[in-house]
């Protein structure tokens, strides 16, 4: 097994991409809007990258958050409210905006489950800053970091509960970026000292099973170096500063914030810290770079996916999701 998440091209496998991925045995897969046309065609192709691999809790990636970050969309599937909705009910009652997330996230892990999807990028605990890059925006939970922290915490718990792993995102924080990384690099000068609060809700949830990288420059700390390719980062702040322990995954390495070949991204993150390289687009020439380069994933990057994936709840009756869907909007309506 090679330390690498690729994506897919379409709504099948290629023959190609079928051999590669035997050949090459990647740690899991992350679906887009690309490879998704409905239920049936979904749980086929699911179906169909289980039986490839051999792993019955194959880790089967998508960002599905809601809001503007959906890759399952209507009509075949509802639509799901965003991070601010969850703030702004907290603003008011903060009890039940707990409640709502935790709702919200078992709703979704049963439409994921469902087709055979096991890890949701979600949640996001960005703390939002003003006059930040609207990348993070009303995807964020809020910009107070205990807030951040308690409503995540209630997705990770809803997540679990429907059986789907949560990513906890983008460690040490993506709140302060002024440029969206899709586009360009990011540096943050905000001091140490200011950097705490962003620190803060990882901090508070730093046993989540798996979390995601920013690449972000944080000049207190490396101003050299994005945070996933910074072994300072990754070792000082993200493991003994913050205390995360869990699998640690790159954000997708297509991401322009990034310079070089993919392949030599994928080397630079693992060699940073990373447990775990991402390749988004299914470019079949950068997947087949990173598997040539990559030595295979370590003992201590194993045994934390698969403690992740352990951590995989009983997933939860079908018909349960219009229930959680009613309770949601219920405590919804109050804000």
């Amino acid at each position: 097994m090679i330390p690498a998440i690729f994506g897919l091209s379409g709504l099948t496998l290629t023959d190609d991409e079928r051999a590669f991925f035997r050949d090459c045995a990647p740690s899991g897969y992350i679906l887009f809007g690309r490879n998704i046309e409905n239920r049936d065609q979904l749980r086929r192709l699911t179906d169909e990258l289980r039986s490839l691999d051999g792993r019955s809790n194959l880790p089967i990636l998508i960002d599905q958050e809601g809001g503007r970050v959906a890759r399952m969309k209507e009509p075949e599937w509802p639509a799901f409210p965003s991070g601010a909705a969850f703030d702004a009910l907290y603003e008011r009652a903060p009890a039940s905006a707990i409640e709502a997330a935790r709702l919200n996230a078992m709703a979704l892990a049963a439409m994921l489950a469902e087709v055979g999807i096991t890890v949701d990028c979600l949640p996001l605990l960005d703390v939002r800053q003003p006059g930040a890059s609207d990348v993070i925006g009303d995807r964020a939970l809020g910009s107070e970091p205990m807030r951040v922290a308690a409503l995540g915490r209630a997705i990770l718990g809803g997540l679990q509960a429907g059986g789907v792993v949560g990513i906890v995102k983008h460690i040490p924080g993506h709140g302060r970026a002024l440029l969206d990384t899709h586009e360009a690099l990011p540096t943050v000068t905000a001091s140490d000292r200011e950097l705490q609060s962003d620190l803060a809700p990882f901090a508070a949830l730093r046993d989540a099973a798996m979390a995601m990288t920013c690449h972000v420059i944080f000049a207190a700390w490396d101003p050299d170096r994005p945070a996933t390719l910074s072994p300072t980062v990754i070792d000082s702040v993200i493991r003994q500063r913050i205390g995360f322990h869990g699998l640690l995954l790159t954000d997708d390495l297509d991401m322009k914030a990034l310079s070089g070949d993919v392949p030599s991204r994928a080397v630079e993150a693992i060699a940073a810290g990373c447990d775990i390289a991402l390749n988004c687009w299914a470019r079949m020439d950068d997947m087949i770079g990173i598997a040539n380069r990559l030595d295979p994933i370590s003992t201590v990057s194993r045994a934390r996916l698969e403690g992740a994936m352990d951590r995989i709840g009983g997933v939860r009756d079908e018909g349960e999701f219009a229930a959680l869907v009613d309770q949601r909007d219920a405590l919804l309506a109050m804000a």
